[in-house]
């Protein structure tokens, strides 16, 4: 079965994403279709990248760059959680996707934004930044709108209709991620 890590692409004080992601987390724990695993980028002190060699050459020096690489490393696909702000992704996602190269290469990814437009915007400019490290990105996303998914913008109570597209996000990233480790057997 393959690796699937949910990933917090927030750090904010108060953020939302948590719940969020922790509301894909059982979802996709119904499923038995893979091995779900949520990573909080939060846990690893990321600061902002301060390795001294570009990630492409993998000449990693520092300790939570190290511990980020083989958490990456260790999946075959991954949903990134991402609000939006100022129409992109946080900068701490942004900053956690650059401190890697390798560890992304020839996987999948699919996308939960949340914001005042669904987190569309943020999911647009994931999907040039993941296309860079290598990722295939499957086109079945979950738009989550502050105004109707959050109670006060801040208790969230997605609505009904965002499981059916959780569930076709998972599906074809399931799919694509058995896909491309076949892809990646063979280099």
């Amino acid at each position: 079965m393959p690796k699937i890590a949910i990933i917090i692409g927030s750090t904010r004080p108060g953020r939302v994403g948590e719940a969020v992601a922790r509301w894909v987390y059982e979802l996709a724990g119904r499923r038995g279709d893979a091995e779900y695993e949520l990573v909080d980028i939060k846990d690893f002190d990321l600061p902002l990248l301060d390795e001294p060699f570009p990630p492409s050459q993998g000449k990693y020096t520092k300790e939570h760059t190290k511990r980020w690489a083989a958490k990456i490393a260790s999946f075959d696909g991954y949903v990134l959680v991402t609000p939006e702000y100022n129409h992109g992704p946080s900068g701490a996602l942004k900053n956690a996707i650059d401190f890697v190269y390798a560890e992304w290469n020839n996987k999948a990814a699919g996308f939960v934004g949340y914001g005042s437009a669904g987190g569309a915007r943020a999911v647009e400019h994931l999907r040039l930044v993941m296309a860079e490290v290598q990722v295939a990105t499957v086109r079945a996303q979950v738009m989550l709108s502050l105004f109707d998914d959050f109670e006060n913008f801040t208790a969230f109570k997605p609505a009904s209709r965002h499981e059916a597209s959780a569930g076709k996000m998972l599906d074809q990233l399931v799919a694509w991620s058995g896909a491309m480790k076949t892809l990646r057997d063979t280099q």
